[in-house]
């Protein structure tokens, strides 16, 4: 009985730490991105997922790393990821549909950004200058 009760009470002080670690990664991650830092923050980013799994914002930096250092596969992974995570993340959508018109595959970025049209709050003008390229291009 003893052995449990001072098993709660250490689970119990411990817990707060953990939230603030969690949230620290995050934020440390951003630190790192904003000095053009990718591989540390990258590791920041994927520990605060194993922390917080649903957490779409470290997946999509996760994604703006890759971009960066030009690994599509991944970038597209973790794109497909946030999306997952929130079909509302017009940032995601966006960058993915960009990412599918680079791969000349239209038919997805058009229907992508079809997508990104009807949620439109921040990415309107963006979406409309998508929508010319991918006219443009699949003329081609």
């Amino acid at each position: 009985m003893k052995l449990k009760l001072y098993t709660l009470l250490f689970i119990t002080l411990l817990y707060p730490k953990f939230l603030f670690a969690n949230t620290q990664y995050f934020k440390e991650g951003i630190k790192l991105y904003n000095k053009n830092k990718f591989e540390q923050a990258k590791f920041k980013f994927e520990q605060d997922i194993v922390f917080n799994p649903k957490n779409e914002m470290s997946y999509l930096y996760l994604s703006k790393i890759f971009k960066n250092l030009n690994i599509k596969n991944l970038e597209e992974q973790n794109l497909k990821t946030v999306i997952l995570l929130n079909p509302k993340n017009e940032e995601a959508i966006y960058f993915l549909a960009k990412l599918k018109l680079d791969e000349s595959d239209y038919k997805k970025s058009k229907e992508l950004n079809n997508r990104l049209s009807k949620l439109c709050n921040k990415y309107c003008d963006k979406s409309k200058k998508l929508k010319i390229e991918i006219e443009n291009l699949s003329k081609k």
